[in-house]
């Protein structure tokens, strides 16, 4: 019998196989090690929450809770605002018989802004000229009045100062007046009779003012109803009235100046509470003083001060 040989394959193809077969596993076991992590991720996860994940959950819930009470408590401060508003409503109306003022009023703008973003270009280019026209034409014409009353005023000379033109009591935000001029209703008679000035709510010994240069025809106490007064006759048909003081600092012939404090005020005569009753009169006839505050008050302070005017239906004498 014959003898047999084993044959080996070269050992070069041996070692290449080799080599591939360990890069085939090593690449599977990547793999395997990558898809193990990320199941690993994705369970750990879903279970378990990492050190910066469980401070930010309990910071949300903490931010919740804080949120959920402070919603709670501006409930509550709504309804306690709301309660008092209404108190007040009808604590004014008990006084005064009247519905509070409001110093403004619905501001218009935003509904001028929709109607303008509703417009086209050629639209807006023709309602701004419109506008620009009118403002052209606005302007012109104030020019003229302007220099008319200019003209008129350096006619006038030391006269204008004669003229009634500041508020008697301070008044910067212009909420003291309360009362206007008018048919309004008697604070004690409770029936609706003329009232020929405004009334001033200011607290007593508050310095009043004289509202025009002249001369004071009269510091005493004038009747029961008007309680201590001052009246200054300016020379040239005006005459103020300056009704329910508690002092006078000027006396009967006195020359005064606009701006001289000639009083305090007080709640002397037939008066609800403590306040200034000023009227203006030219040629014996009362007329309405908001229309004599012109040196102090701005367009717009003037239409605020008309408002408030309008909203007192009750006097306080």
């Amino acid at each position: 019998m014959a003898k047999r040989h084993k044959i080996f394959p070269p050992l070069e193809e041996t070692r290449s196989v080799r080599i591939r077969r360990a890069i085939i596993r090593f690449t599977v076991n990547l793999f395997v090690l990558i898809a193990a992590c990320m199941i690993y991720y994705v369970v750990f996860s879903a279970l378990f929450d990492t050190r910066r994940e469980y401070e930010l959950r309990k910071s949300t819930e903490k931010l919740r809770t804080e949120y959920e009470a402070l919603t709670d408590r501006m409930t509550l401060l709504e309804d306690a605002l709301q309660s008092v508003t209404e108190r007040d409503r009808n604590v004014f109306g008990m006084l005064f018989e009247a519905e509070p003022y409001y110093l403004y009023e619905e501001d218009s703008r935003w509904s001028d802004m929709e109607r303008l973003r509703e417009m086209s270009n050629s639209e807006l280019g023709k309602d701004f000229l419109e506008r620009l026209d009118n403002i052209e034409t606005a302007i012109s014409a104030s020019e003229t009045r302007l220099n008319a009353i200019l003209t008129a005023c350096r006619n006038m000379g030391d006269t204008l100062n004669r003229i009634p033109a500041i508020q008697p009591v301070i008044n910067n935000d212009l909420t003291s007046l309360t009362a206007s001029f008018g048919e309004r209703i008697h604070p004690f008679y409770k029936t609706l009779t003329q009232h020929d000035g405004v009334d001033f709510t200011v607290p007593e010994e508050s310095r009043i003012f004289a509202t025009a240069d002249g001369i004071v025809a009269d510091a005493s106490r004038r009747a029961s109803t008007s309680g201590l007064s001052v009246v200054i006759d300016h020379g040239n048909g005006y005459e103020t009235h300056y009704n329910h003081l508690s002092k006078l600092l000027v006396k009967k012939g006195q020359s005064v100046k606009r701006g001289d404090i000639i009083a305090l005020s007080g709640n002397t005569g037939l008066s609800l509470a403590p306040h200034l009753h000023y009227e203006v009169r030219y040629n014996g006839t009362a007329i309405d003083p908001i229309n004599y505050f012109f040196m102090e008050l701005s367009p717009d302070e003037y239409a605020q001060i008309i408002r408030i005017a309008q909203r007192g239906m009750q006097s306080f004498d």
